[in-house]
């Protein structure tokens, strides 16, 4: 049986690649599309989310959501992910998918409400969307299995020393996703950064055809690696698909985490460690797992095509 998801994205390399192994899964449903401004403006992950779809010749629906924060200026990572948020790649497709008429948070309202089974949240991008969803209609939260979510961590940052991009990006919506009464996995920056792949994978990776070449001209220009380690790329973003794909992969412990929304704490998620905790937290992850299965599925997607 496939497990049906919802993915909320800011494309973004890492979430191309995360979209990638979604659309590609056989055991997963990806229902819906939703964007986000984040990792560059909402016109362009927007149209990336609509490229890859289209490359895969996908079905799945895209709809668009908030361009900023409820709050705050939206602050971008173009110097992470470059200006059109792919790095040098170009995603080529001769269809044309159409975006959506319903706004973003409206088609994951009625996707989670017409679904027969709980839907899986996986937010791969700031948390504006689900923080307006559960705002605007609780009603949702019956039919949902669970949140498991790029953001966070436990210890340390990467937009400041205490507060990881997506939750920095709009902390009073990671506050609102965090306090409500739904299961919630955090896959932040303590178990992201035990996710690489290095220079052994791309030389595999470039002799994996098309989808391959992209993989490889993205990661060109990504400028996220592990403790300046040329080669040694963090693909945060899948882990939340792997995580849903393979668990025993991660090592989690249960948590309660609450978001600090002001001052020079503003995105830390504050996260203290208990068995009662509500949010499961995932604290490590096999790397060289990781690594043969981040493989695999390149490998998967170039015998298909």
């Amino acid at each position: 049986m496939t497990i049906p998801i919802i993915i909320d994205t800011d494309p973004g390399i890492d979430d191309i690649i995360a979209i990638s192994a979604a659309l590609h899964s056989k055991e997963l449903d990806v229902k819906l599309i939703t964007t986000i401004g984040g990792n560059v403006g909402i016109e362009r992950t927007t149209q990336n989310a609509l490229d890859i779809v289209s490359y895969f010749h996908s079905n799945t629906p895209v709809a668009k959501g908030v361009d900023k924060p409820l709050i705050n200026t939206l602050e971008t990572a173009e110097h992470v992910h470059g200006q059109n948020g792919i790095g040098n790649a170009q995603i080529k497709t001769n269809l044309h998918n159409d975006i959506l008429e319903e706004h973003a948070v409206i088609a994951m309202r009625d996707t989670i409400l017409n679904s027969e089974e709980p839907i899986t949240l996986v937010p791969i991008g700031p948390l504006t969307n689900i923080g307006l969803l559960f705002s605007l209609f609780p009603e949702t939260k019956k039919n949902i299995k669970q949140i498991v979510l790029m953001g966070g961590a436990a210890v340390g940052g990467n937009a400041t020393p205490v507060a990881e991009f997506n939750i920095f990006v709009d902390p009073h919506a990671a506050k609102i996703v965090f306090d409500q009464d739904v299961p919630i996995v955090m896959c932040g920056l303590d178990v992201t950064r035990e996710t690489m792949i290095n220079k052994d994978d791309l030389s595999i990776i470039k002799t994996q055809g098309d989808f391959g070449n992209i993989i490889i001209d993205m990661l060109s220009s990504y400028n996220d690696v592990n403790a300046g380690e040329e080669h040694e790329h963090i693909i945060h973003d899948l882990c939340t698909i792997f995580y849903l794909l393979y668990p025993e992969m991660f090592t989690t412990q249960r948590a309660d985490v609450s978001v600090i929304i002001e001052g020079q704490a503003a995105g830390c998620t504050y996260t203290e460690f208990s068995d009662e905790g509500k949010v499961e937290v995932c604290m490590h992850a096999q790397n060289e797992q990781f690594r043969e299965k981040f493989v695999d599925f390149i490998k998967a997607i170039h015998q298909d095509q």
